[in-house]
């Protein structure tokens, strides 16, 4: 139960910051337009005046205000730039006094040379 809830939870969590829940209202908008057009109008005219942007419906009017709204949110944060002074000494790395290479077997190419466990394993689903 909770493996599926964590699931839900990712998946409300992208939708929400990818913006799909915008496109998914104004579908819905457009949808609703359309079926209003369609009453009216031809065909033709109705998918020209539903998608033209001239004639906007009140829930594509509070879509685009709230899109507006949320960029402006996104636009404040200003940048913060790192100012890192210059280091006037110089520095010199010095090697220790005493140094000494330390030798490492390799053990996986050992265990290639070695013949294989007897008995041979047996088949998990024999």
């Amino acid at each position: 139960m909770f493996a599926r809830s964590g699931k839900i939870l990712v998946i409300v969590a992208l939708v929400l910051t990818t913006g799909l829940h915008w496109a998914a209202l104004q579908t819905l908008a457009w949808s609703a337009m359309l079926a209003n057009h369609l009453r009216t109008e031809s065909v033709g005219e109705s998918v020209a005046q539903t998608f033209d942007g001239l004639h906007p419906c009140c829930l594509c009017k509070a879509i685009a205000a709230a899109k507006q709204a949320e960029k402006k949110g996104e636009a404040v944060a200003p940048l913060l730039k790192f100012e890192f002074p210059l280091y006037g000494e110089t520095v010199i790395l010095t090697p220790p006094a005493r140094f000494a290479q330390m030798q490492f077997g390799n053990s996986f190419a050992a265990s290639l040379s070695s013949k294989p466990p007897l008995p041979p394993p047996r088949n998990f689903f024999s």
